[in-house]
């Protein structure tokens, strides 16, 4: 998998670039958007590998967000990645949302009639929820449950967590926060 690649400019069409590495040239598809934010120089883009049986193609992105934001429209039923990649230089579900329900999608992306936004604006609709969920760190790492099997309190040990560095391994979270709970 190339994550992401880092080379000088020594091609770009109106869908493409041409991104030298190390004496490889590699073809890469970005979005208009992208090729007027990218000089001649050297580039960092983030890739995403499509493969299909006749072909592998490289998909660009000049940050994470942006390709984050690709991978999740690539993932809906009937648009493709060049689709997905035009879409995607909106910056954020919610601001594509926004551009969707006011119907002004620019003209450079075809393919997208009225069912078609309908449906992808259902689809985000439940995307952007599910990215918005909170995540429970404790939760995930088991320190909560932890704490509470050892008797305290739900409310006790969230508050005890709270004050602790969420980047610290679990033992050395509970060891923390059972210090801060004999208090």
């Amino acid at each position: 998998m190339i994550n992401y690649l880092r080379g000088k400019i020594v091609y770009k069409d109106d869908k493409s670039l041409i991104l030298e590495n190390q004496g490889v040239g590699f073809k890469v598809f970005v979005s208009p958007d992208t090729l007027k934010k990218v000089s001649e120089s050297e580039v960092k883009l983030f890739t995403y590998l499509h493969l299909r049986e006749e072909a592998a193609e490289l998909y660009g992105f000049l940050t994470p967000k942006e390709l984050e934001l690709f991978e999740i429209l690539n993932d809906i039923s009937g648009i493709g990645p060049k689709t997905a990649m035009m879409l995607a230089s909106f910056g954020s579900l919610e601001k594509l949302k926004e551009t969707m329900e006011k119907g002004e999608l620019p003209s450079e992306i075809k393919g997208i009639g009225k069912k078609r936004a309908q449906k992808i604006l259902l689809e985000l609709t439940g995307k952007i929820k599910e990215i918005k969920k909170p995540v429970d760190t404790d939760r995930m790492d088991g320190t909560l449950d932890i704490l509470i099997s050892l008797g305290f309190s739900r409310q006790r040990a969230k508050e005890a967590l709270a004050e602790i560095p969420p980047d610290l391994d679990q033992e050395e979270r509970v060891k923390r926060a059972l210090k801060a709970l004999g208090r």
